[in-house]
């Protein structure tokens, strides 16, 4: 197939592109900047707005994979939410655009979602038919609010879309679990080796995870079954942060974690020029419809899938 990516470059964007690519695939990445992917991915500019010579990638190819967006790993200004918001929802018009255009459009869309979008809860677990949409909790921080409607927008954008050659799925994505430097796998695993990856905040509040192998399986699933709509695209194994980052340690034979407070957070965040929101919503994603339809797991469970990360992270030393 030929695949286009926009916002191909992260970290998350790189790996995809580059395992599609080696598994015989053409691969554009659209990129903001002139970048060099590397392994046989071809990098195209856009601004992710508005349309141009990028448009005639997507005329013609059979699948698009649009990751484009600002990074989370942020303050959360003002600026930097309205920044995260037109950056998501700009990109996925202009996707749309470059699709109602095409003479040839193609015949898959996948977009990128947020596991964020549901509500933060710690009772249930949140699947897509049954999941609580969040926004409207009383006891949460107002940006934890504009960060679920910034999902609905991102994804609401691409339903607008008038694609009807084009099957569309948004990728509703926990946090995806690599070993490449720079990862969120990465920076978490640095804490824990420093002794800091203890409960946060009491630790009751969930995780919700991914390997990066399953990631790329479920995308190759998605770009070739016949589903649409939103897709969970998470492990099935979420679970307090209080267990998560124990059995992290566990896996990098740490047997100490420093709890913090919630203040020691807010410190901890403002220091890596983050937000609390990552370290504090409950999470709580399962991934009901791929499940359902027949998708399994190689690494389902985090004690296994954290043990094998470990493993390829120290390969990587």
């Amino acid at each position: 197939m030929k695949v286009v990516v926009p916002g191909g470059t992260g970290n998350v964007g790189g790996f995809l592109s580059r395992a599609l690519a080696a598994a015989g695939h053409e691969v554009v990445v659209l990129s903001r900047r002139a970048v060099d992917v590397g392994g046989g991915v071809r990098s195209v500019r856009w601004d992710g707005r508005t349309s141009g010579a990028w448009a005639g990638e997507i005329d013609g190819c059979d699948a698009v994979i649009n990751l484009a967006g600002r990074s989370v790993s942020c303050r959360y200004t003002e600026e930097n939410l309205r920044e995260m918001m037109s950056s998501r929802v700009d990109s996925a018009r202009a996707v749309g655009s470059a699709i109602a255009a095409a003479a040839t459009p193609p015949r898959v869309w996948l977009q990128m979602s947020t596991a964020t979008i549901y509500a933060h809860r710690d009772d249930a677990p949140n699947d897509e038919a049954t999941g609580i949409i969040g926004g409207s909790e009383p006891d949460v921080p107002g940006h934890w609010a504009f960060s679920v409607e910034i999902a609905k927008q991102w994804e609401l954008a691409q339903q607008e879309a008038s694609t009807p050659e084009t099957r569309k799925v948004a990728l509703r994505t926990a946090m995806v679990m690599s070993p490449d430097r720079g990862s969120v796998f990465d920076v978490l695993s640095w804490m824990a080796r420093l002794g800091l990856g203890g409960p946060v905040g009491g630790g009751r509040q969930y995780v919700s995870w991914i390997h990066g192998h399953d990631f790329l399986r479920a995308v190759e699933y998605l770009l070739a079954a016949d589903v649409v709509g939103a897709v969970n695209v998470a492990a099935p194994d979420p679970l307090p942060q209080r267990e998560f980052v124990r059995v992290l340690r566990r896996a990098w034979g740490m047997p100490v974690g420093l709890p913090a407070t919630r203040w020691m957070a807010e410190i901890g965040a403002f220091a890596l020029r983050s937000d609390t929101e990552l370290l504090l919503k409950s999470r709580r994603v399962v991934p009901g419809r791929l499940l359902a339809a027949g998708f399994t797991f190689d690494h389902g469970l985090w004690r296994d899938a954290a043990a094998d990360l470990v493993r390829a992270r120290r390969a990587l030393s």
